[in-house]
């Protein structure tokens, strides 16, 4: 299997590729907008990318309840970021938006993935990624981004969020996006509760059959923080093992803040599974 990003193309037989979050908000869950700053943002993205980041992925928005940001700001918060990486490296840049807008401003400055966790609500996400020829990444989320939603309840977890994908992964491609720029993802904490995300991360294997790589975004979610007992910034270990978890069961893209050891991780399971 293969993924396409831009101009890049990663084999994903047995190597999952690590992207890298550089968040544009002052409010983000996990780094509380440490790099606010862009200097400081700037330097956060050399790190990363000296840490073994395969691309780097913006967002100006973050995915939880919070002071509302409207679509100008989002564009003031991106824009200028995706610019200066691209003027900065020669890896695949993504955004993490639902805004049909804001990727395609996004595309023009230089961004080849969309990142959308609202599965694509905009009705002009898809043609506009289409047209610009930008990969995807298709998330599965029960009411929308920034909505909270508590109390989740599904009929059958697994089936219901592969249903989604495979329709929303559907939907990308009769839009004219090649299979292998879109990817699938589980929302892990997006409408689940601690218990459904760690079903749904020991289902990843499901995900695999829809035929798309599999986007495992379970980096310091709130589901590690429950299981092991310890503060979000405290589960760096779980986060480790939960992206080995999902390697080996076929997730591809690592969504990561510890760039270094998830790099780490994923290099030893594709010596792992290759040797196998």
């Amino acid at each position: 299997m293969e993924l396409w990003l831009g101009e890049h193309r990663f084999d994903i037989t047995h190597r999952a590729v690590v992207m890298g979050i550089l968040n544009r908000t002052p409010d983000s869950f996990y780094d509380k907008g440490s790099y606010w700053g862009f200097d400081d943002f700037l330097a956060k993205a050399d790190r990363l990318v000296a840490d073994g980041a395969d691309f780097l992925d913006v967002g100006g928005v973050k995915a939880g309840p919070g002071e509302e940001v409207g679509e100008q700001e989002e564009l003031d918060r991106v824009i200028p970021a995706v610019e200066a990486l691209h003027a900065r490296f020669d890896i695949p840049l993504s955004v993490d938006t639902w805004r049909a807008s804001v990727i395609e401003a996004a595309i023009a400055a230089g961004a080849v993935v969309g990142n959308d966790i609202s599965g694509f609500a905009d009705p002009d996400y898809l043609p506009v990624c289409a047209a610009g020829g930008a990969s995807v990444v298709a998330t599965h989320i029960r009411l929308g981004p920034r909505v909270p939603d508590p109390n989740p309840v599904y009929d059958d977890l697994v089936a219901d969020v592969c249903a989604y994908l495979a329709e929303r992964a559907a939907r990308s491609v009769a839009a004219g996006i090649p299979p292998e720029r879109v990817m699938v993802d589980a929302g892990l904490d997006l409408g689940k509760t601690e218990a459904q995300s760690l079903e749904l991360l020991h289902r990843s294997d499901a995900l695999v059959e829809l035929g798309h790589p599999v986007f495992l975004s379970a980096s310091n979610k709130r589901f590690l923080s429950h299981l092991l007992d310890r503060e979000v910034s405290e589960v760096a270990h779980g986060t480790d093992a939960a992206h080995t978890l999902g390697i080996m069961l076929g997730c591809r893209v690592l969504r990561a803040h510890d760039v270094r050891a998830s790099r780490r991780v994923a290099d030893l399971c594709a010596d792992l599974l290759a040797a196998a």
